[in-house]
Order: C-alpha cells, then sequence, then structure tokens
C-alpha cells in the first residue's frame, strides 16, 4: 500500500503543473509533466511487478 500512496501524491503533486502547461501555456510545466509522467509509469511498473510477484507465490 505504501507503493500506492506514493503513486497518489504524485499525481496530486502534478496538478498544478499541468494547470501551468495547459491553461497558462508554460512550457516549463510542460516539462516537469512530462518527467513526472515518465516517473508515475515507472513507479506503476514496479506495483504491477509487486502484485504480480505476490499473487504468484499465492
Amino acid at each position: 500500500m505504501k507503493r500506492f500512496e506514493e503513486l497518489k501524491t504524485l499525481v496530486m503533486d502534478l496538478e498544478s503543473d499541468f494547470e501551468k502547461f495547459y491553461d497558462k501555456k508554460n512550457n516549463a510545466a510542460g516539462t516537469r509533466v512530462r518527467k513526472g509522467m515518465q516517473e508515475l509509469k515507472n513507479l506503476a511498473q514496479d506495483i504491477r511487478v509487486q502484485v504480480q510477484d505476490m499473487k504468484n507465490k499465492a
């Protein structure tokens, strides 16, 4: 569950950068969004692997 909390926190942290990029056309915020989305992807993959490992051990 700790990893899931990290995932939720990351999404919430990106909210202001999404607003800055889409509403205010701030390109630097777009870079932060892309970086954050990559971290989100990696974290999601880690969670998938962890769940699969736990499922296989059961």
